[in-house]
């Protein structure tokens, strides 16, 4: 049986916070898929709260569309989404410039 994959943000040194699919880690390295660049929240006081219970002002954030695979080279921390908190970042309307 394959391993079920897990959703989760990933924080990274440079290039920014992302959440969705963690397909690979190999030391700093994370392979993710279907990724939305957490560039602005709200509704949240950290990473932590965001990951935990997801955001109460998602008209606040600032979330673009999602990536279908990305790579992290300098993935500094990365955090467990409980359902509720996935539920509330994917329902963040998608922010377009």
């Amino acid at each position: 049986m394959a391993a079920r994959k897990k959703w989760q943000i990933v924080r990274t040194y440079s290039a920014g916070v992302f959440a969705g699919f963690v397909e690979s880690r190999k030391g700093r390295e994370v392979v993710m898929t279907q990724a939305r660049r957490i560039w602005y929240w709200a509704g949240a006081a950290s990473l932590s709260e965001l990951a935990t219970t997801g955001t109460s002002k998602p008209g606040e954030c600032k979330f673009p569309v999602p990536v279908a695979r990305i790579v992290l080279t300098e993935a500094i921390e990365i955090l467990d989404v409980t359902p509720t908190a996935r539920k509330s970042i994917e329902a963040v309307p998608v922010w377009t410039a």
